[in-house]
Formats: C-alpha cells, structure tokens, sequence
C-alpha cells in the first residue's frame, strides 16, 4: 500500500502526487522546509520546528501556507493515515507557482505546501550504540545557513563524499574551523569534561535539537561553552557528537581516520541521548 501525501491542500496517494513545473521550489530553491520527528505516534519537539519554520518564511519575505493549527493537524493526519509509529514529517513550503522569472512573483501567488512522512527506527540505532565516522570537507553553502531552504546540493555531494569515503558523515570546516555536520550540528567534550559547540550565526542551523540538548546539559550542570573550534581540537577531544532531528544524538568515534578517546562511545553523548528521548516523549504531541 503507498503512502498518504499531502500535496497543496489535497492528501493524495504518492503515486498520484504532482506539483506544478513552475513551481519555484522546484525552479530556484526558493523553498523552506523542516522535518519533525515521531515517537510512539506523537510528534517530538514539532513547536520549534514551526517557530523555525517562519522563522525561516520571514527571513526569505515568503507567505506561510496556513495557520500553525492548521499545519500541525495535517501532519497528525498524515501521521494516523500511514500508521507512522516511529519515523519522520517532511513539511515543505515553496513561494508558489509562476512563469519563471528571478523576483518575486505577485503578492497573491499561493504559496505551495507539501508533506510526506518516512517511517523510519529512531530508537534502536547502531549508529547511536557505536558510533559513526566522519570526514572533514571545506564549506561551500551559501551565506545564509540560518536559513533551511530546500538548497541542498552542498550537502548532498558532503553526504556522497562521506559515503565514498566509508564514512557515514562530513564535518564541514570554514577559515578552519568546524561549521557543523552536511544535515546537522557537531559538539566536541573536551579533556577537562567541559562541552563545546559552535555559536548561533548566519553560518550554522539552529538546530531545535541542538537547543533541546543544550536545555538538557544546563539542567544537568554540564559545563559548556558555545564557539567555534577546529578539526584537530575535535581529534584531541574526549568525545564528539551529533545532533539533529533524525539522529536525536550519535556520539561520533572517528574524524578523519583518528579515533576519538577509545574509539568508542564516551559517557556524555549517550546520557544526553537518554535524557533526550525521555524528555522529548514526556512532551510529545
């Protein structure tokens, strides 16, 4: 049986699900996008996703494509329509259909709207109990990383070069030092235990994850600092980690063919990844 989709206003089979070629999505990039993940059928920490969400419309001058009840009924409805028990809410919203042509279109241009879910095993991760590797690339994105437009040709040849590479992801590092994961943001513990990520800025996501986590790390009376740091000083940590909707928190083991500590995950990323999931299901929606 296919999917339910849910495509401008219509929940539709994926098999029958289109969009317009003049979409500017599909033309330009000119799109925002954001993915809430599920547990046992709820949504976890989808009100930060939403606020990124406008957060991002706002910063691009685009229309939201209903109102936020709105959206989240959609995707509770996707979420029982496809028996999602564990997995994924893809929400897209493009500025709309239009003859092809750079500014934007007219003010009463509809904006697009689309959402899929992905089932998908969050909870048991190898991943998450061993560890992944990772590679360094230098940074090609645009300017605006604060941004999650749907511009992700950068981040798709970072996954690939991973891939390639027999690694499972890519730090991405910029006048040397280290911006974040190709899909999300990288933390280091150093020797002396304190926790370090880099700061918020035009350079990196804001990650909703990355800010629940750091919510959690305050409550736990973790020392942390948030700035930039390099490839080698993450080679000499103690540990390092990932975070991100999809991966909650992956400790990481190995950057660049140096292995981290013991070459296996250390005590922090998976007490946070604990608390993380037990916090995000208490407040499930």
């Amino acid at each position: 049986m296919s999917r339910t989709v849910f495509v401008n206003g219509e929940f539709v089979a994926e098999e029958n699900a289109k969009i317009s070629v003049f979409d500017r999505g599909f033309l330009f990039a000119d799109s925002v996008y954001e993915v809430s993940s599920v547990l046992q059928g709820k949504l976890i920490d989808n009100k930060g996703h939403i606020k990124r969400l406008h957060r991002s419309l706002n910063e691009l001058k685009m229309s939201a494509p209903a109102t936020d009840d709105e959206i989240v009924r959609v995707q509770k409805d996707l979420i029982e329509r496809n028996g999602i028990h564990e997995g994924l809410v893809y929400l897209q919203v493009s500025r709309g259909s239009a003859d092809r042509d750079f500014p934007f279109p007219a003010a009463d241009t509809k904006p697009g709207w689309v959402m899929f879910t992905q089932a998908k095993q969050l909870i048991e991760s190898p991943h998450a109990q061993n560890g992944i590797n990772v590679i360094s690339l230098p940074d090609i994105r645009w300017k605006r990383r604060d941004i999650k437009t749907v511009g992700l040709l950068a981040q798709v040849l970072a996954k690939q070069a991973a891939k390639e590479a027999g690694a499972v992801d890519a730090w991405m590092v910029e006048d040397g030092y280290v911006t974040e994961g190709s899909s999300n943001n990288a933390f280091i513990v150093d020797k002396e235990g304190k926790l370090i990520t880099r700061h918020l800025g035009n350079e990196i996501l804001p990650g909703i994850t990355r800010a629940s986590v750091l919510e959690l790390v305050e409550k736990e009376n973790i020392v942390f600092e948030e700035r930039s740091f390099t490839i080698d000083e993450a080679k000499f940590a103690s540990e390092a980690f990932i975070t991100s909707a999809s991966t909650f928190v992956w400790p990481v083991v190995e950057i660049d063919g140096t292995q981290i500590g013991d070459g296996k995950p250390g005590p922090v990323a998976p007490k946070l990844r604990e608390l993380y999931i037990r916090n995000s299901l208490a407040r499930a929606e």
